[in-house]
């Protein structure tokens, strides 16, 4: 089998990818592990950026989005029984973000890609990209009970953290850095209208905890529990319970409860792994950069990597210049390290450390206060949360 451009993984960062190549006129295919229904079921990402969201009404994906996605304006910040709303429009020139889960997403490029793209080939497994540092890579996978080979002029490793395609490149022409946090996610999914109609970020004593949806009648919350919890050792009643304590306000909000349908924990680290290319194979993704959650950064940053090149590879196409997929990884890292910082100083903002003293807790409560008081502050949150730019 051969193409132009060989995909690794269809999640949201290599089926839009296939979009944006089929919109310019250059041929791929697409080889996903798993099944059709896997893939459109598993629960990741729920937040699009302001970018990300116009990427995917210009390549044509938007319309469901548009139509049931849900925009939000701002988020609700909570620190010491306060509230203090950022309003994104106000202070980034109009731009906000959208409420519309990755599943959502995935189905919508699925659907489009088998009506009126190129090959997408599910239960594929990767199993090594060969000649990497060349022009002329190979994906060597498995489907259907035999193995195959797809050569390709350019490979691109959508597979994350644990796929083949990075480790395709030689571990002495890599720089990794990296950072683990000793908490992580408790979240659920409850079958309640939200409580509030923005995301809600909420630092308490106990711990922090997040208000989130993913449909006008399915909430998403999160509580920070120690790394390596169990999920399964909290009762509904005890999230519940622990959920109230962290948001409490000293108006008269109220948390509405309801019947919790999913529960699993989530790791917290920090990755980056230099460079993002090695001769034909671009890495994009999980597969080159993970964030913590809080700044809801992971899926649009994967975004801005296949943006930047189906954009440097249509410019070639173009003007025969290698310029911008030359300078791929260079320009894609400039993102993912402003999105790792914006991630970092949410996560450090918003959680409380083990052991952390009064003197950390004045300092988070500092920080909080000089963002809500400070038109400047405020300012940098906003314009980072709804994106920095692409390219």
């Amino acid at each position: 089998m051969r193409t132009t451009v060989g995909i690794i993984g269809a999640g949201p960062a290599g089926l839009l990818l296939a979009r944006l190549l089929h919109n310019a006129g250059i041929d791929s295919v697409v080889l996903e592990s798993r099944d059709r229904a896997y893939v459109e079921r598993r629960q990741r990402a729920g937040i699009l950026e302001q970018g990300t969201a116009d990427v995917l009404r210009a390549a044509g994906a938007g319309q469901r989005m548009d139509r049931e996605g849900l925009r939000h304006d701002g988020i609700e910040l909570r620190f010491d029984r306060r509230r203090h709303r950022v309003d994104f429009p106000a202070l980034t020139g109009g731009r906000s973000v959208m409420v519309y889960a990755q599943t959502e997403v995935c189905k919508d490029l699925i659907a489009l890609r088998l009506a009126e793209g190129g090959p997408l080939l599910f239960e594929a497994e990767a199993l090594a990209v060969e000649d990497a540092g060349t022009d002329a890579p190979r994906v060597r996978f498995r489907h259907e009970g035999r193995e195959d080979v797809l050569e390709c002029e350019y490979v691109v490793g959508c597979d994350g953290f644990w796929g083949v395609a990075r480790k395709a490149i030689p571990a002495e022409l890599t720089q990794v850095f990296e950072r683990t946090y000793p908490f992580g996610w408790l979240g659920i999914l409850a079958d309640v209208p939200p409580s509030h109609d923005e995301l809600v970020y909420a630092r308490h004593d106990r711990g922090f905890a997040l208000l989130s949806m993913r449909s006008p009648s399915v909430s998403r919350l999160y509580l920070q529990v120690p790394d390596g919890t169990d999920a399964e050792a909290w009762s509904d009643e005890e999230i519940w319970d622990e959920l109230e304590r962290r948001f409490e306000t000293a108006d008269d909000w109220r948390l509405e409860r309801g019947p919790i349908t999913q529960k699993s924990v989530t790791p917290m680290r920090s990755y980056v792994h230099e460079p993002m290319r090695h001769g034909g194979l671009f890495l994009a993704g999980d597969a080159a950069h993970i964030v913590p959650p809080t700044g809801a950064k992971g899926l649009n940053l994967a975004v801005g990597d296949v943006v930047t090149f189906a954009r440097a590879l249509a410019h070639q196409k173009e003007s025969g210049s290698p310029e911008l997929l030359d300078a791929y990884s260079q320009t894609c890292l400039r993102r993912v390290w402003q999105a790792e910082r914006f991630s970092y100083d949410m996560t450090t903002l918003l959680h409380r450390a083990p052991g952390a003293t009064g003197f950390e807790d004045r300092l988070q409560l500092a920080r909080l206060e000089r963002i809500a008081s400070s038109r400047a502050a405020e300012t940098d949150l906003a314009e980072g949360y709804t994106g920095f730019p692409f390219g």
